[in-house]
């Protein structure tokens, strides 16, 4: 965070001192650098609003910053020109966008708030890197890069048991899809190849307990999900390597529970009345029992990268190269922490990517 603000600061002041070397000189002395960088009809451009729209711009490096400033001062010229056509149908009285503008002034202030708060965390240290990287062997000791395919089948639960059975039975994955299109079971396939710590992470340890050719069983809100594991390679990590990524997992870990031990503060210390139909939920700060709902706190947690769809599997090794490596079962305790996604090898570990 400090090396961002720094390098926006140097990117804006850059700015400002390109524009005022523009001004040129009058009667042997430099003329006061104008704040104005365009006018579009009768409305100007400030180089106050170039340097804000830079100042969000990350990683930007001072040879860039006259590149950057031309394209955000285009993209501005064409708001303005927007804005200008929005004022004339009146659409700044619109109720709804009234209502938008309105939402959109709580969200920055609230956004605000929350990044002042969590700007006190600090980061991990030396010995918090070591023992999450000491827990975490199968991120980075010993960290494989996993090709792995995926049916997403919509099966009753009285049926898991004959699916289970035909898992065993298959000679080879495209044998599987086969016997689901002939007793019409929906499914959807999906897969990718997948480094560790692109993986569950409460469900890497049974990945990094699978061999190459094995399945396994997950249950899933509409069914069941097959995993099948085509082949995989080891492509450890030392610590060393290692530290960028655990610095940016347990930071974006920290600022979580600092944001969430922050609006848990504010609601104890607040006088909150639910009016007619809304009442208090179980917990406060709870999210909402219907998973169509977003949680309070969704904009805080990154979204996990989905994984490429492919059409078939490809083949799977012969029965007797699987006859070794047996289906997963599915266990209760795996399930209970993998039943919140519908693709399981589609959720990320956030903070890692």
């Amino acid at each position: 965070m400090p090396n961002l603000l720094f390098n926006s600061r140097l990117a804006a002041i850059a700015v400002a001192v390109l524009l005022a070397a523009c001004g040129g000189e009058d009667g042997g002395g430099k003329k006061p650098a104008s704040q104005v960088a365009v006018k579009v009809n009768s409305e100007e451009i400030s180089v106050h609003q170039i340097n804000g729209a830079l100042s969000r711009v990350a990683n930007l490096k001072p040879e860039q910053v006259k590149q950057a400033s031309a394209g955000i001062l285009e993209r501005l010229i064409d708001q303005e020109l927007l804005v200008q056509q929005a004022k004339e149908k009146k659409l700044d009285r619109d109720p709804r966008v009234l209502q938008l503008i309105e939402a959109s002034r709580r969200e920055i202030l609230a956004r605000a708030y929350l990044d002042q708060t969590l700007s006190q965390s600090g980061k991990p240290g030396d010995a918090e890197i070591k023992k999450f990287y000491d827990e975490h062997p199968d991120l980075f000791a010993k960290r494989r890069i996993y090709n792995l395919q995926e049916l997403n089948i919509r099966l009753p639960a009285e049926r898991h048991d004959e699916l289970r059975a035909q898992v065993d039975q298959a000679r080879n994955f495209p044998e599987l899809i086969n016997w689901l299109r002939t007793q019409n079971i929906p499914f959807s396939a999906g897969g990718g190849v997948k480094p560790a710590e692109q993986l569950p992470l409460e469900a890497l340890p049974r990945f990094a307990g699978m061999k190459d050719g094995q399945i396994a069983l997950v249950r899933s809100p509409s069914g069941v999900i097959v995993i099948y594991l085509a082949a995989s390679r080891e492509q450890p990590l030392d610590e060393k390597q290692a530290r960028p990524f655990i610095e940016k997992f347990l930071e974006n870990q920290a600022r979580t529970e600092l944001a969430k031990t922050e609006i848990k503060r504010l609601r104890d210390a607040a006088k909150i009345e639910y009016v007619g139909e809304f009442s208090r939920p179980a917990e406060p700060g709870a999210p909402a029992a219907d998973p169509a709902v977003p949680a309070a706190d969704a904009p805080i947690v990154p979204d996990p990268a989905a994984a490429p769809a492919v059409e078939e599997p490809p083949a799977a090794p012969t029965s007797e190269s699987r006859a070794s490596a047996p289906a997963v079962p599915i266990t209760p305790a795996a399930a209970a922490a993998e039943e919140a996604s519908q693709s399981v090898i589609e959720k990320g570990v956030a903070g890692l990517k």
